[in-house]
């Protein structure tokens, strides 16, 4: 086989330029600039790994698929770029020297806006779902250890199907999301079902290319959270139940030691009639330490970028 070394010559530079448009007046900058460097990037792969035009096809028609199967937010956490946009802005914290709190790890793609806002404590489940019944709670407090009082703590999560409300048309509307503002004592307290990992879809266009890799698709238990005040830094976090088989072994890479939450069965006749539950139930207790910042874009990032997107 015969090694190419097109890529450095005048003609290729130059079709670079062309087809990211930086010959032109028009446009985006940071569009074109970005697009300069995935082109040159992805010709310098081709050249180096000696892609084929068969090789190349596919991978064109994999990414048509993708789109039609809706299906692109799965493969992004599961080849690692959502955990790696964390390290990053780990590390853009510790620069600016806002590292601290509660650690943050990723969102996911099931997050829905406008859950109904409740005074310190909520039922997320609509009664219907089936499920060992759950009691969240927890103190959100400063760093000095200080309660912060009207925090608002998103929280959403999967059934025992590992299915989401908003995405499974068999759940009512926001069932398991709800958002609680924090007590006098930063308190938040949520009575729920206790909720499933779950698995990409098999034979979609996800589990391809990790079968490919000889990988999984599978999530632990987890449970979702935004934390936001103002004056504090957005936090986007989740909990994983210890003892869930992938809690180590997330496809997504969303695990962190901090966040697995070791959870208590609680069968005490007094506590279950104080709480109203009609069995055993799981006690999770999750506590949330908010990092001060003065950076509006820190304190409220997530709602500004789906604005932006929205009107774009």
């Amino acid at each position: 086989m015969t090694k190419t070394n097109t890529l450095n010559t005048d003609h290729v530079q130059k079709l670079l330029e062309r087809a990211a448009g930086l010959d032109k007046e028009g446009g985006n900058p940071r569009a074109k600039q970005i697009m300069h460097r995935f082109l040159t990037d992805v010709y310098r792969m081709i050249e180096d790994l000696d892609i084929t035009q068969e090789e190349f096809w596919q991978g064109v028609n994999y990414l048509n698929e993708l789109g039609a199967n809706g299906e692109a937010v799965l493969l992004a956490p599961g080849l690692g770029f959502d955990h790696f946009l964390d390290v990053r802005e780990d590390a853009k914290d510790a620069a600016a020297g806002e590292l601290g709190g509660t650690p943050r790890t990723i969102e996911g793609p099931l997050y829905v806006e406008g859950a109904p806002l409740t005074e310190g404590e909520a039922r997320m489940d609509d009664g219907q779902s089936p499920g060992q019944e759950m009691w969240l709670h927890g103190q959100v407090l400063d760093e000095n250890g200080q309660p912060v009082a009207g925090a608002i703590v998103d929280i959403w999560h999967a059934d025992v199907k590992g299915a989401y409300s908003h995405f499974d048309p068999s759940q009512s509307e926001f069932n398991l999301r709800r958002r609680i503002s924090t007590d006098a004592e930063g308190r938040y307290r949520a009575k729920s079902i206790v909720p499933s990992g779950y698995g990409c879809p098999p034979g979609g266009s996800t589990m391809k290319v990790l079968e490919s890799l000889g990988r999984h698709g599978n999530r632990p238990a987890h449970i979702h959270y935004f934390v936001s005040k103002p004056g504090f830094k957005h936090l986007t976090t989740q909990i994983n139940l210890a003892g869930d088989e992938y809690t180590y072994d997330d496809f997504a890479f969303a695990t962190r030691d901090e966040l697995v939450v070791e959870a208590t069965t609680v069968a005490d006749s007094d506590k279950l009639k104080e709480l109203g539950f009609k069995d055993n139930y799981l006690d999770v207790e999750f506590n949330i330490s908010l990092v001060a910042t003065s950076d509006d874009d820190k304190q409220s990032k997530h709602a500004r970028a789906r604005a932006a997107a929205e009107q774009a």
